[in-house]
């Protein structure tokens, strides 16, 4: 099986970064989101389409790992990587890079749930997420 990977170029605003010209902290979990929403772009798999139905898909967890600072002016890339489960969740694998030297930035992974429109937790994955692994041949 593939890997359903996407990658989003970012570049570093003056508003992202500390006094030190260094990448605030808070500012990574807006970088996974666009991947995130790259990702959903590519695939078929859009918050528009959540919202459609009648679905939230919220985070409940987010884990970095730091490995050299960003800094104002770099255009690093972004690379979100599906990673498959049984699990009514989806979960990503992200790396933050320099696309020219390969140098790795930063290393994370989210995992978001099911929610219906009453903020219930759906203990089963929704019938279209399940379609949607069958079309992307995950199931």
């Amino acid at each position: 099986m593939d890997l359903l990977s996407a990658e989003k170029r970012i570049e570093i605003r003056f508003s992202e970064v500390d006094m030190m010209g260094v990448v605030w902290h808070g500012a990574y979990a807006k970088y996974l989101e666009d991947a995130r929403e790259a990702f959903g772009l590519r695939y078929g798999l859009s918050y528009a389409r959540y919202i459609s139905e009648s679905v939230f898909a919220p985070i409940v967890e987010l884990n970095f790992s730091y490995r050299k600072p960003l800094r104002y002016g770099m255009t690093p890339l972004v690379r979100i990587t599906y990673r498959p489960t049984d699990a009514a969740k989806i979960v990503f694998d992200y790396v933050i890079l320099d696309p020219g030297s390969g140098d790795v930035f930063l290393k994370a992974t989210s995992v978001q749930v099911f929610m219906d429109k009453d903020y219930t937790l759906l203990w089963d994955a929704p019938a279209f997420y399940l379609e949607w692994k069958k079309h992307m041949g995950l199931i």
